[in-house]
């Protein structure tokens, strides 16, 4: 099993992979979550899949186990910025502005994590191994990118994994359900991680 960060500068030099990536999110958020995304091509992808972006593929063989985008919260799109500041300026319908309890930070070292996903066909005996993969390679390359933070919109049930992975993480928001499940905004704080 690999785990790849893509970015703009890197994507050519491992083929299909980013197409596969946007594949797998399309199956999981269009397919299994029935959730109206923008797709093209049997690729699911929006306004925050930019140049400023990473995005981290768990995979091997071609085939897509779990994925994750990292954007930077300075980055600027026309009106947009990244996905949870532009929740709370009211700009996306389908999330609730007060999913913060302070206002979304815009600052270098704070990036956030979105399109959180371990692919539904994953083995059940192999889900946990790529969860931890995941999240490994995110705070990796977080911390490679400068990060002291990370911001993510993510599963309620994020407290049984962020200790098993002795990440320091705190809820930045309320619990709210989003398309029939519950979800929270967390903070994860890297600083102490810093080499």
């Amino acid at each position: 099993m690999q785990t790849t960060t893509l970015s703009f500068a890197n994507i050519h030099n491992h083929g299909e992979l980013f197409a596969n990536l946007l594949r797998a999110r399309r199956q999981s958020f269009i397919v299994q979550n029935r959730w109206d995304l923008p797709e093209a091509m049997g690729m699911e992808f929006d306004q925050y899949d930019t140049p400023a972006s990473r995005w981290v593929a768990v995979h091997q063989l071609g085939r897509i186990y779990a994925g994750i985008r990292l954007t930077p919260t300075t980055a600027r799109v026309g009106i947009y910025s990244y996905m949870i500041r532009d929740a709370q300026r009211g700009l996306l319908d389908s999330i609730p502005q007060d999913l913060l309890y302070d206002e979304a930070p815009v600052a270098e070292n704070v990036w956030e994590s979105s399109r959180v996903f371990v692919a539904h066909d994953t083995p059940e005996k192999l889900r946990r191994v790529v969860h931890l993969h995941l999240i490994d390679e995110m705070t990796k390359a977080a911390r490679d990118l400068g990060a002291t933070q990370v911001l993510g919109l993510i599963s309620a049930s994020w407290p049984r994994w962020a200790k098993r992975r002795g990440l320091d993480a705190v809820g930045a928001g309320p619990v709210m359900q989003i398309e029939g499940s519950a979800n929270q905004v967390v903070s994860i704080n890297l600083a102490d991680k810093m080499h």
